[in-house]
């Protein structure tokens, strides 16, 4: 008996020497985690935002009245319009993504987000999706105001629930990458500014007004297919083809670039 007791201390003791770990908390799914990302995004930019949204939406509103001094109507009014409406997404989607991915790689916030068992995709497409939703007034009240202004058709504005996404998407891609991928926080505002501003020059202005190089530039910022889908439906008849092409390259282009940014998101966080 006193043996088997013996026997039996022993076990407990060399069990109770090694304990086996406590398994771990299985990782979130994605869309759940892009869910919460997303809410929690939304929530931190309406707070601090606001203000910057205002910012966008007069400025895209004013650079309209300037080139209403010069612009008449046709195929040009409809370029300005509609690039003005997109250079609202632009403004919050690229530049302030940009820089927001920047101070946080800069501060070590991305430490706290590799610390959660979030996948990389839902930390990068929630706060897109949230920057690119919170430009959805700005786009639209600028879009009224410019058709009322240069005297263009409303009928076909709710294009806008395909355009606000697909550019918000391609560009909020593009914000992100700059942002992940500067080595600098401050080199990360200069880029989401410098790709504000090519926005602006290449969208606002007339594709026929541009030189010949430019032109080739201009095909190749994310925004310009959003712009040239919102700008064929101010047309007596438009041309759904083309508008449905437009929107196609821009959701292609949406998908690569926020595939580059997950990619720059996984990069930065380990290292």
């Amino acid at each position: 008996m006193a043996g088997q007791v013996g026997q039996a201390g022993k076990t407990r003791a060399e069990s109770g020497s090694a304990p086996a770990p406590a398994p771990l908390a299985p990782r979130a799914r994605l869309l759940p985690a892009l869910g919460a990302v997303y809410r929690a995004q939304l929530s931190r930019a309406r707070v601090a935002r606001i203000p910057l949204l205002f910012v966008a939406t007069f400025q895209s509103i004013g650079i309209m009245v300037l080139m209403r001094g010069v612009v008449d109507g046709g195929a040009e009014a409809r370029a300005v319009v509609a690039g003005s409406s997109v250079l609202v997404v632009a403004f919050v989607a690229l530049n302030l993504l940009a820089q927001y991915f920047g101070q946080l790689r800069a501060s070590g916030g991305l430490d706290h987000y590799a610390t959660l068992p979030v996948p990389p995709a839902a930390v990068v497409l929630g706060a897109a999706g949230a920057y690119a939703s919170f430009t959805v007034p700005g786009t639209v009240v600028t879009a009224v105001v410019g058709s009322v202004l240069f005297e263009l058709p409303l009928t076909h504005l709710w294009v806008l629930a395909a355009v606000i996404p697909l550019a918000g998407a391609a560009l909020a891609g593009l914000g992100a990458a700059l942002g992940l991928l500067a080595p600098r926080q401050e080199l990360a505002t200069l880029l989401g500014q410098l790709g504000m501003s090519a926005a602006l020059l290449l969208g606002v202005l007339p594709a026929d007004r541009l030189p010949g190089p430019i032109s080739y530039a201009r095909d190749l910022l994310p925004s310009t297919y959003g712009v040239e889908a919102l700008a064929r439906t101010f047309d007596d008849h438009p041309d759904w083809a083309v508008v449905g092409l437009d929107l196609a390259v821009c959701g292609v282009v949406g998908v690569v670039s926020l595939t580059v940014a997950t990619w720059a998101y996984r990069r930065a966080a380990v290292r």
